[in-house]
């Protein structure tokens, strides 16, 4: 197997040539990306017993080197790869695809065996050889299937499909009173080895089934299917529906239990905001209290400066020493009440007599006395 055909193979891991983020190669097992391309097969691979064979030309084998090095278009190199494909799964397809990939130009032919030769031999499979066909025909790589292959290879069934070669893993298959069915290919140097995909086998998923029994047999109940059709009795089915509604009751208890602790994250959350919030807006009350009606607030300025323009408006506006004075015009004069009633005066005479006995009130002020409040004071002559 040359260098051409090793890559390949190696599909999963190539080597990224265009520089990476930081300007360097990337390195093997980082897969490059490939061009989106729309071509693909349209139709399922045939069978063997419906393709018409020119039997005009002459069946010559060719050699390793000789499909190593590549064949003409014409002449591809026929491999041949059997199988059961019971379950047909990913560890299939990567085998078929290692057999296609052997050569530069590969015509991959895949025989099936039928439910009679693999129940005799192998035992009993989940899906029968009609599905078993129709999944490998469905295969992306294969050219041609081969139904009711044989179990073993025999030298007459090789030169009726042309084949060149028989791709298998190389672990012996002991089966049929042989300790390796394919020792004979091996030994005419026929034998094309592919690898095996770990992990995954036919045998694998039945025994996760088996192991899991109830689970699937519950999920299927579920979709529809009868207790009957699942060959689940009486007594099972009730009990798998008890479980299921168990099942239901601890789902929604534990929605509720996550629920509640998110309700409860999310009160404390906004509880924390709350209280950050009402300490600054208290914060700004208190500040602005304090700048109103504190010991040096604007309050006590408003009334000093309030009492200082009132009085400055009652109190009168004192003359100059200097300014002649004027005789004043007569004003109504306010009489105390201890000062008795007089008659309205005769004579110039009794008028001076009557000013010197009436007190007239000039003018008047206001003082604030020892409480705070104010009071009138009239100023007599």
């Amino acid at each position: 197997m040359d260098a051409q055909s090793s890559a390949k193979m190696n599909t999963r891991k190539r080597r990224k040539e265009v520089p990476g983020p930081n300007g360097a190669a990337e390195e093997d097992g980082i897969s490059s990306k490939m061009p989106r391309c729309a071509v693909g097969l349209q139709q399922p691979a045939p069978f063997s017993d419906e393709i018409e064979v020119d039997l005009s030309k002459p069946y010559v084998r060719v050699t390793m080197e000789e499909a190593s090095r590549g064949t003409p278009c014409d002449r591809p190199v026929r491999v041949y790869a059997d199988g059961i494909f019971d379950l047909f799964h990913c560890g299939h397809a990567r085998a078929l695809m290692q057999a296609k990939n052997l050569f530069p130009n590969t015509y991959l032919i895949v025989g099936v065996c039928s439910d009679e030769l693999t129940h005799n031999f192998k035992g009993f499979t989940v899906m029968n050889e009609n599905e078993r066909y129709d999944a490998v025909q469905h295969c992306r790589y294969v050219d041609e299937v081969v139904r009711n292959a044989p179990w073993t290879l025999t030298p007459e069934f090789l030169a009726e499909h042309r084949i060149d070669f028989v791709a298998h893993d190389d672990i012996p298959y002991s089966s049929a009173g042989s300790d390796d069915v394919y020792k004979h290919i091996k030994e005419a140097g026929m034998f094309a080895p592919t690898q095996r995909t770990e992990g995954i086998s036919t045998s694998d998923i039945i025994t996760r089934i088996v192991r899991d029994y109830d689970v699937y047999a519950r999920r299927n109940l579920q979709r529809g299917y009868t207790a009957k059709e699942l060959n689940v009795s009486f007594i099972n089915e009730k009990k798998y529906h008890l479980q299921e509604r168990v099942d239901k009751v601890k789902k929604k208890v534990k929605d509720v239990e996550e629920k509640s602790k998110e309700f409860v994250q999310k009160v404390e959350e906004k509880s924390i905001d709350l209280i950050q919030k009402w300490e600054e807006k208290s914060r700004e009350f208190i500040g602005s209290f304090l700048e109103m009606f504190g010991p040096e607030g604007a309050l006590k300025h408003m009334l000093k400066e309030g009492k200082g323009r009132m009085l400055q408006a009652i109190s009168p506006k004192q003359s100059p020493s200097s300014s002649p004075t004027r005789e004043r015009s007569p004003s109504p004069s306010f009489r105390w009440p201890f000062s008795g009633k007089t008659s309205p005066p005769s004579s110039p005479a009794n008028l001076s007599r009557h000013k010197a006995a009436a007190y007239d009130i000039r003018y008047s002020y206001l003082k604030e006395d020892k409480f705070g409040s104010y009071i009138l004071l009239a100023q007599v002559h």
